[in-house]
């Protein structure tokens, strides 16, 4: 949803847009090089003549073996930093996550705060930050890296966190953990859109540096998830799990599918017991004068959007 987006954007700006991808990305206008980040001649090609790199390629499954998510997100980011310098591309923009500084506590109005790839939950999050401590290492005169967090990025069509809310909740397996109460803040997929896209021409002096992209509109995560579920048709949630328990079933499920050869996604982990039972939100005063950057489509405005969304896949 976030790569299409941005290639269609750079696009109605003006520029001449190349993509890497594993299957045709379908924008009008976009030049598609079929492969992975992990095949370095497909990158050298996909980046050559480039004047930026905006790099969203990565793993972001939430169980599997950590040498999958490493190929990709930490190797693969080696490959297309060599491969960019190599080409002589002036800017980079690394498509990072929060979720590298996140250790499993409450983050309050916090800044970007660093990457700790030995403390961060999950093997996608270890990983994307080991990847962001590499990219940023790389900045430098000549050759400008910076890092964007987009914070739980949502909008119609979403198969992450919107599809897996709608998932379970049809399913009658969506549960509130604790009170339900504590506050996240999430961005409309158009204005991480929006930010990626300020983030190529941003002031050189911001560059070498993590942003964290957020709406900057907290929510309880209660209210966040009903407005999605009742947007989206859904039953909203009325079964209640203790915090702890959501978070000790979660560190359970991801050893049993780290062990065992079970299908599909497990019902919990333990970094998503975490992340809805924990408040995590952020000052998006330093990003928006680095980036020169301010949201433009609301929380609300965005549940408008998928309710729409939903209302037309309804009528087609």
């Amino acid at each position: 949803m976030l790569g299409g987006a941005v290639a269609a954007r750079l696009v109605a700006d003006g520029w001449d847009v190349r993509t890497l991808q594993r299957r045709p990305s379908g924008v009008a206008g976009v030049h598609d090089e079929l492969g992975s980040v992990t095949d370095a001649e497909a990158v050298s090609r996909a980046v050559a003549g480039a004047e930026a790199v905006v790099h969203l390629a990565a793993k972001v499954d939430i169980v599997g073996p950590e040498a999958e998510y490493r190929a990709v997100n930490v190797e693969g980011t080696r490959t297309v930093l060599d491969a960019a310098r190599a080409a002589g591309v002036s800017r980079m923009v690394f498509v990072s996550s929060p979720s590298v500084a996140h250790t499993g506590d409450s983050l309050v109005g916090a800044g970007a705060g660093p990457a700790e790839p030995s403390r961060a939950r999950g093997p996608y999050a270890r990983t994307k930050a080991a990847a962001e401590q590499l990219a940023l290492a790389t900045d430098q005169p000549g050759f400008r890296v910076l890092a964007v967090r987009p914070h739980v990025v949502w909008g119609p069509g979403d198969t992450q966190l919107v599809g897996r809310i709608v998932a379970r909740a049809r399913a009658g397996r969506l549960p509130i953990l604790g009170s339900g109460a504590p506050l996240i803040d999430t961005t409309y997929v158009d204005n991480a859109v929006d930010a990626l896209v300020a983030a190529l021409t941003a002031p050189t002096d911001s560059y070498g540096q993590a942003y964290v992209v957020t709406n900057g509109e907290p929510r309880p995560v209660r209210e966040l998830i009903d407005a999605i579920c009742a947007a989206s048709g859904v039953p909203v949630p009325h079964r209640r799990v203790p915090a702890a328990l959501a978070r000790a079933a979660g560190a359970g499920l991801d050893a049993a599918w780290a062990h065992l050869p079970l299908p599909g996604e497990p019902p919990l982990t333990r970094f998503v017991a975490e992340q809805l039972s924990t408040a995590h939100w952020f000052d998006q005063r330093r990003t928006r004068e680095a980036l020169r950057w301010e949201p433009r489509v609301s929380v609300d405005e965005g549940i408008a959007r998928l309710a729409a969304h939903t209302r037309a896949a309804v009528d087609a």
